[in-house]
């Protein structure tokens, strides 16, 4: 019992430092651009508590990161057309790569013996690349749905398909990738040996 709430104190915790990484990170990283969109810098601490945390930890963190793409400006270009559109794939983004994230590690952590060495790291590199999968799976998915006519438009009435993909997340989607699946597996490793400690 008393275990129990140990490990309750040090996921809110950990939730908690993880949530002002996100407003951090957010703010931060909505100055770094490559083509129209800022880099997601924050998929790396949702990746994280997703592993640490689990699934309803991502899900929180990632709506906090939804909620600060709203309001650092960041959704500015899609504001102007559809405002329930914009508000619901943001946030549903947000909370999708969170939640899948931390089911993916859950499963693929019951799927591997404990024994089985190194595949704890592994669970945790294939969270970590779930997590920008889904966010840009889920935002492609809002443009599909309630932004179809201005995006036809921005790729100039034809290869809408192909304006989306690397038009709109193309080098950034690599970004995100790259740098979740360097750096949210290392960590998540550190905070788990200091955790045992």
């Amino acid at each position: 019992m008393a275990n129990r709430g140990k490990m309750s104190t040090r996921t809110m915790v950990t939730g908690a430092l993880l949530t002002a990484l996100v407003f951090l990170l957010q703010f931060m990283g909505a100055s770094i651009k490559f083509g129209t969109f800022s880099i997601s810098l924050v998929l790396i601490p949702i990746a994280i508590g997703a592993i640490t945390c689990g699934k309803g930890v991502g899900t929180w963190l990632g709506f906090i990161f939804g909620m600060a793409v709203l309001a650092s400006g960041d959704a500015a270009l899609f504001w102007a057309v559809n405002i329930p559109g914009t508000i619901l794939t943001v946030l549903l983004k947000g909370m999708a790569c969170g939640f899948v994230a931390g089911l993916v590690y859950e499963l693929l952590t019951k799927l591997f013996s404990k024994s089985e060495k190194n595949m704890n790291y592994v669970a945790a590199t294939v969270a970590a690349l779930t997590c920008p999968i889904v966010n840009t799976g889920v935002f492609l998915l809002g443009c599909l749905v309630f932004f179809l006519d201005t995006v036809t438009v921005w790729a100039g009435g034809s290869g809408v398909g192909s304006y989306m993909i690397f038009g709109l997340v193309g080098v950034n989607f690599l970004f995100e990738m790259a740098v979740n699946i360097i750096f949210a597996p290392a960590i998540t490793q550190i905070i788990k040996v200091v955790s045992k400690k």
